[in-house]
C-alpha cells in the first residue's frame, strides 16, 4: 500500500519535481503513476510527440459514463530573473503559508485530489471520480486536447469537469480565450537617404499595430457595461517586437507577436480575418508597389478557447452545491476549461488559493486553501456515492 500523504505533504512532493514548461515533467508522472498503482488505480500516459513530455489520466470508482473530472496541469512557470528568498523547488512554511513554485498556480488543487486518492477508493462512489494531468497548460495549452481527446476516446465519459486553477475555492463559470499570432514582414532593404527606393518592414509592422490598438479602442467604446469581465472587451495585444540592422537601413525584416484576449463567443476566425483584410487591402499593396519581394506572413502560435456561461450547466450546479457560492464570478486569464467545454463536458474552474500568487517570486497558498479544497472534495465523494 501506498504512503498516505495529506495535501501539505503531497504538494511539497510535487514541487519538488521541476517541471518548468521548457523541462520534461515525466519524473513527475511516474511518480504519480507509481502512487496510483499502489493504491491498485490503472493510468493511462499520454506522451507528447517528443516523449519527454506526457499527460495521464485515471478514473475511480465504477467504469460507466457519469461522474467528474478533477483537471491540473502539472507544468509551471519559470523562476529565472525573480528574486526568490529560498530555493523555488525546495517548498517551506511560514506563517501559515506553504512556499513554492507551483503552490498556488496549480499544484495545490492536483496535490490535494491525489492525497484524497485513499477516500475516493474506500468510497462507495456510484459514479466515477477522472483524475486529469496535464503538460504545457502554461505556454499554451497543449497537453489538454490530446490528454481530454484520450480520455473521452478511451472513456468512461465523465459529465461534468472541474478545473482546479487558483479561485479561492469561488465557482468561476467564464473566463476569456486567447490566441496568439506571429506576424512577420518581409520589406525592401535600400540606404535611408533614398527612403523612396526602400520599404521598412517596421513601419508595415508600426501601422499593423496601430490597428490592432485602434481595434482594442474600438471595443472598449462598444464595451456593454453589464459585461463582468475586466475589461469588459477584446482585447488586442502586441507584447513582442523586434526588427531592422541598422539606423541607416530600410528594415528588411520585422516580427512581432500579438494576443487576442477574446471574451467568450467572439470568434477569433473573424478577428484574423479582419486583421488579414487590413494587410491585404491597406498595407501590402504600397510595398509590393516598389519591391515584388515584399511580403506579409501571419502565424498562430497558440489557441485557447474560452469558457462560456452555461444555461443550468451541471457542473456549475454541482460546484455551487458543494461550495455554497452563488455569486457570479468570471476571469480574464485562460485555462483549459474551455477544451473541456469544447468537447462537450460542462465545465467550471474552482480551486484553492490565489491568482494573485500566481507566476511571482515567492509564490505561495495558504494551508487553509487546501483545507478548504480538501472539505470540497469531501463533499463531493458524500454526492457521487
Amino acid at each position: 500500500m501506498s504512503k498516505r500523504y495529506t495535501p501539505r505533504e503531497m504538494l511539497e512532493k510535487l514541487i519538488s519535481f521541476n517541471t518548468v514548461s521548457d523541462r520534461s515533467n515525466l519524473d513527475l508522472i511516474t511518480f504519480v503513476e507509481t502512487y496510483l498503482a499502489e493504491y491498485g488505480v490503472t493510468s493511462i500516459r499520454v506522451p507528447d510527440e517528443t516523449g519527454t513530455k506526457a499527460a495521464l489520466h485515471a478514473h475511480i470508482g465504477p467504469s460507466e459514463d457519469g461522474g467528474v473530472v478533477l483537471s491540473a496541469h502539472t507544468d509551471v512557470v519559470p523562476v529565472k530573473g525573480q528574486a526568490w528568498s529560498q530555493d523555488p523547488f525546495a517548498s517551506w512554511v511560514s506563517n501559515g503559508k506553504l512556499y513554492g513554485r507551483g503552490s498556488a498556480d496549480m499544484k495545490g488543487f492536483a496535490a490535494t485530489v491525489l492525497a484524497k486518492v485513499p477516500d475516493f477508493i474506500a468510497a462507495d462512489l456510484q459514479r466515477p471520480i477522472h483524475i486529469a494531468l496535464s503538460y504545457d497548460e502554461e505556454v499554451g495549452c497543449f497537453g489538454a486536447p490530446p490528454l481530454v481527446r484520450d480520455m473521452l476516446a478511451k472513456g468512461p465519459r465523465p459529465s461534468f469537469a472541474i478545473v482546479g486553477e487558483p479561485t479561492n475555492m469561488k465557482v468561476v463559470t467564464a473566463h476569456k480565450g486567447i490566441a496568439v499570432y506571429k506576424t512577420t514582414i518581409t520589406g525592401h532593404p535600400a540606404h535611408s537617404s533614398q527612403l523612396h527606393r526602400g520599404v521598412s518592414a517596421i513601419s508595415a509592422a508600426a501601422k499593423l499595430i496601430s490597428w490592432l490598438d485602434a481595434q482594442t479602442a474600438d471595443n472598449k467604446a462598444k464595451a456593454d457595461p453589464d459585461n463582468a469581465f475586466e475589461p469588459p472587451y477584446t482585447t488586442l495585444h502586441s507584447g513582442v517586437i523586434k526588427g531592422g540592422e541598422a539606423h541607416n537601413i530600410t528594415a528588411q525584416h520585422c516580427e512581432f507577436i500579438t494576443d487576442f484576449r477574446l471574451l467568450p463567443g467572439d470568434s477569433k476566425e473573424a478577428w484574423l480575418e479582419a486583421y488579414r483584410t487590413f494587410i491585404d487591402s491597406q498595407v501590402l499593396p504600397d510595398m509590393q508597389a516598389i519591391s515584388g519581394d515584399c511580403g506579409i506572413e501571419v502565424e498562430e502560435l497558440a489557441y485557447v478557447p474560452g469558457l462560456s456561461e452555461e444555461a443550468d450547466g451541471l457542473a456549475e450546479t454541482e460546484a455551487r452545491g458543494l461550495t455554497g457560492d452563488n455569486a457570479r464570478h468570471v476571469v480574464v486569464y485562460a485555462t483549459e476549461g474551455g477544451i473541456f467545454q469544447e468537447h462537450g463536458v460542462s465545465t467550471v474552474v474552482c480551486g484553492p488559493g490565489s491568482i494573485d500568487q500566481a507566476h511571482q517570486a515567492d509564490e505561495f497558498i495558504e494551508l487553509v486553501e487546501l483545507d478548504r479544497c480538501a472539505a470540497f472534495l469531501d463533499r463531493l465523494i458524500g454526492r457521487l456515492s
